[in-house]
């Protein structure tokens, strides 16, 4: 996340659960070729859990974006992990979080130079497809963290959380602190992203309670994991809505700039804002009172799973099938549905739990 997603989180802290950007992929083959290809990469072999992990391994992380501080801190749980096992990290990427067709290139360029495995934040849950179905053809084992893409497009996903409970959890957040009364709006990243999409999704569905019958999603606004956009973005719907009482803003680029706009605005302490979050970047806004609750996962820990993950898979403990489990740390993960993985329950931050943070 940056959230983007929660960064960008979160920006992103997904929903999970992914974050998408849109982008043309590349290659001469057909769609059903390519999605006969990707299963048999997907399927083939049968776990053996008691299996020996391998060492001397490369791994490609590719985030969203790279100097994103959420990816920087997510993508270092990635290096630590594998450095640890005896493997090699990588990291490539676009500088832009909307650079679709950048994230292809180097999907190509890591399957060129024959990784063993790469970990991947998808800024479009399609344009990617076809680049590393090609990855999986030639025996790279794919896992995408943070940003899903389709289920046969990699072998596993590692979700920040339930993409259910990320959504749902942020409108009762916010809902509590407006008194379950009043208009809201959203402050998304890229209006592809996956993870942001789903997530929002499940806002919606949790806002037909009748218990959220007086609360009103006027607009879903997109400020592109960009500050200064989304920054712009919260001044533009305050101008726009001048009766707004809540943003939710489930990405950790979105978060930061409409705290810093709230915090020297006439609305601070009047419009709430919530979301996806980190710590480091949330404390000055919680502390001056701009922001009473929001909540994150730990993207280091996301990055450390991505990259068990990986290792999990080309060593043979895993391939990707419900079911299977594998031990990464001192915690036994199940793969779900499709491969996903769930990292665990979001955490809330306020004045009371912050100062334990530093991420």
């Amino acid at each position: 996340m940056r959230t983007s997603s929660l960064r960008h989180t979160c920006a992103a802290l997904a929903a999970v659960t992914s974050l998408a950007l849109a982008a043309t992929a590349c290659g001469g083959t057909t769609k059903n070729d390519v999605k006969d290809d990707g299963a048999a990469a997907s399927s083939a072999g049968k776990a053996n859990p008691d299996a020996a992990l391998k060492k001397g391994l490369t791994v490609g992380f590719l985030p969203k974006q790279v100097n994103n501080p959420y990816f920087t801190s997510a993508d270092k749980g990635g290096e630590q992990a594998l450095t640890e096992l005896g493997s090699k990290y990588k990291e490539v990427g676009p500088s832009s979080a909307t650079d679709t067709a950048g994230q292809v290139s180097y999907v190509n360029t890591l399957t060129q130079q024959q990784v063993d495995a790469m970990a991947v934040s998808a800024q479009d849950p399609g344009a990617l497809c076809t680049a590393l179905k090609q990855a999986m053809k030639n025996g790279i084992k794919v896992v995408t963290y943070d940003s899903d893409t389709t289920a046969d497009c990699r072998n596993a996903f590692v979700s920040q959380a339930s993409a259910e409970d990320l959504g749902r959890t942020e409108v009762r957040l916010l809902a509590e602190q407006i008194g379950y009364k009043g208009e809201i709006a959203i402050l998304s990243a890229a209006q592809t992203a996956t993870n942001q999409n789903t997530w929002i999704g499940f806002m919606k569905e949790e806002l037909k309670d009748p218990k959220y019958k007086d609360v009103k999603l006027v607009k879903v606004a997109y400020g592109n994991d960009d500050a200064q956009q989304s920054f712009q973005q919260t001044q533009g719907l305050l101008q726009e809505y001048p009766n707004l009482k809540g943003i939710i803003s489930p990405t950790t680029v979105g978060i930061k700039a409409a705290a810093q706009y709230l915090s020297g605005s006439k609305y601070k302490g009047k419009v709430r804002l919530t979301g996806l979050g980190t710590p480091n970047d949330m404390r000055k806004y919680v502390k001056n009172g701009t922001v009473d609750a929001f909540e994150l996962w730990d993207p280091a820990k996301l990055g450390d799973l991505a990259a068990r993950a990986a290792v999990a898979l080309v060593s043979g403990r895993i391939t990707g099938k419900e079911g299977e489990t594998f031990t990464a740390g001192s915690t036994t993960y199940t793969l779900g549905k499709d491969g996903v993985i769930n990292l665990g329950k979001p955490t809330v931050f306020d004045a009371e739990n912050i100062d334990r943070y530093d991420f």
